[in-house]
């Protein structure tokens, strides 16, 4: 029987850890609020790692990481298009194209970025299948999760003290009487500020641009003490309602079932 729970419970960073320390072999399937995602491990190391439709190729993956140009990810699309990742890999490296070196490191770079993605992911549920291996036609990494636990943890330690300052991100911007004229901004920022309209939630903003909770909070912080925006309420937003404290014995519940999740991926 697989493993399962909520994100309410336990967090991405927290899951992750104890795969680690369990050294499991298998794949964590997370039913996001808007998105499935995929990450798979061997003996506890990340192996494997998807996010929705997203093209997880290895052309593509070189080709975002400027490894090989337009007109070669062309040509192997249109020539290679039905061979694995691990035929098309060797095939690249016998050509000259790229090394080994490059295939890894570049996929180790775009599965760990996968896992960023999910660190803030609040709401959804997930299921460890220990019988669910990474695809064969797909290049695995052996990468150390240690480091990437830790990045999560700060970016959930960011996320709690940027949501102090934007509680939500139904929230809309519009902008100061301050002109834009002579300020510096990076493209991500710019990328928010040709959306910034009241029409417009934060969070609306953050999908249009595939950008995560913290990166854009972060931005729209820079933005707030820059004074070249502010936070307005949408016409049409429903009012928040307060949050309701946890009962005692909820609370205690809550540890119980924490506890005994811990047991369960222990006992695998």
């Amino acid at each position: 029987m697989a493993l399962r729970g909520n994100l309410r419970d336990f967090t991405i960073t927290q899951l992750l850890n104890l795969i680690n320390l369990a050294s499991k072999t298998g794949t964590l399937v997370i039913e996001g609020a808007s998105e499935q995602a995929f990450i798979s491990f061997r003996e506890g190391k990340l192996a494997y790692a998807r996010i929705g439709k997203e093209d997880g190729s290895l052309a593509s993956v070189l080709y975002k990481a400027q490894k090989i140009n337009a007109n070669q990810y062309k040509a192997i699309i249109d020539r290679a298009g039905q061979m694995s990742d691990k035929e098309l890999g060797l095939l690249l490296i016998n050509a000259g194209y790229v090394s080994r070196d490059d295939i890894l490191l570049n996929l180790q770079a775009y599965f760990t970025d996968m896992v960023r993605r999910m660190f803030t992911w609040v709401e959804g549920v997930f299921r460890f299948e220990a019988e669910m291996l990474p695809p064969d036609d797909r290049i695995n990494v052996r990468l150390d999760l240690e480091n990437i636990i830790i990045e999560g943890s700060r970016q959930l330690r960011e996320l709690e003290q940027l949501q102090d300052e934007i509680p939500s991100l139904d929230m809309a911007l519009k902008f100061t009487e301050r002109p834009l004229t002579n300020v510096n901004l990076s493209v991500d920022e710019w990328k928010v500020v040709k959306f910034v309209d009241p029409k417009n939630t934060m969070r609306q903003i953050a999908k249009t641009n595939k950008l995560t909770e913290v990166e854009v909070r972060r931005i729209v912080y820079g933005l707030l003490q820059a004074g070249l925006v502010e936070l307005v309420r949408p016409a049409d937003a429903p009012k928040p309602q307060a949050a309701k404290p946890l009962a005692p014995q909820e609370v205690e519940d809550k540890k119980n079932l924490v506890n005994k999740l811990i047991g369960r991926i222990r006992s695998l």
